[in-house]
């Protein structure tokens, strides 16, 4: 049997997505539909954030399946101190590295490569200009799908934390502090993470667009 689909209103519109708090006062209550929903929401992202830790699309499928079994097992000892979003990502990452599943993560400070000028990010780590030519000619030459594929494989070649931390802030929409939170590393260096992964995703856009320099 397929998940419930999601009433229509008769003016055609779907109704407003369900809050995350009341998904949670549902599945205490024992409703199933809750969990049903929950998973919806949810297990894209779980899965695309296991498949950084993991070698295998298989074996990040258990992490999320596993995840799910202890979140739904450790319900009663949920708070509500952070996010039930957050939540649910501290337990797929600590899952992850105590199943041994993902070789040892590189420190911060040891990642190779070049980084990209401070200059072109401004305090809130977000490009200060976007790449050349992309906002008048992204579209004239490059095709939307080919981009996303391109942006993708890029995400997938960051070293590991870099990829964890961009996934989680620019994919998954997490603040900074969740992303601490989640990944159990400080604010300093998961700003020089995220700088120097979205640095590297500049210089792939770039490079594509014509406008390195």
């Amino acid at each position: 049997m397929g998940a419930p689909r999601p009433a229509v209103a008769t003016d055609g519109t779907l109704p407003a997505m369900e809050p995350d708090a009341e998904l949670l006062r549902r599945l205490r209550a024992g409703d199933e539909r809750a969990f049903v929903a929950l998973v919806e929401r949810y297990n894209g992202s779980m899965l695309r954030l296991a498949l950084s830790f993991v070698p295998s699309r298989a074996i990040a499928e258990e992490v999320v399946q596993d995840t799910w079994l202890a979140a739904l097992l450790g319900l009663a000892a949920f708070e509500g101190r952070s996010s039930l979003k957050t939540w649910l990502f501290s337990i797929l990452v600590n899952r992850a590295r105590s199943a041994g599943v993902r070789e040892s993560r590189s420190f911060p400070v040891a990642d190779a490569g070049p980084v990209v000028d401070a200059s072109r990010f401004g305090p809130g780590g977000a490009w200060v200009s976007p790449p050349e030519h992309w906002i008048e000619e992204a579209e004239s030459r490059v095709d939307a799908l080919k981009l996303t594929g391109l942006l993708r494989g890029a995400i997938d070649g960051l070293p590991g934390r870099q990829r964890e931390v961009v996934l989680l802030r620019d994919v998954e929409g997490l603040t900074s502090a969740e992303v601490c939170s989640v990944l159990a590393i400080s604010e300093a260096n998961q700003r020089v993470l995220l700088h120097r992964g979205r640095g590297k995703l500049r210089q792939v856009l770039e490079a594509e667009l014509g406008g390195s320099r």
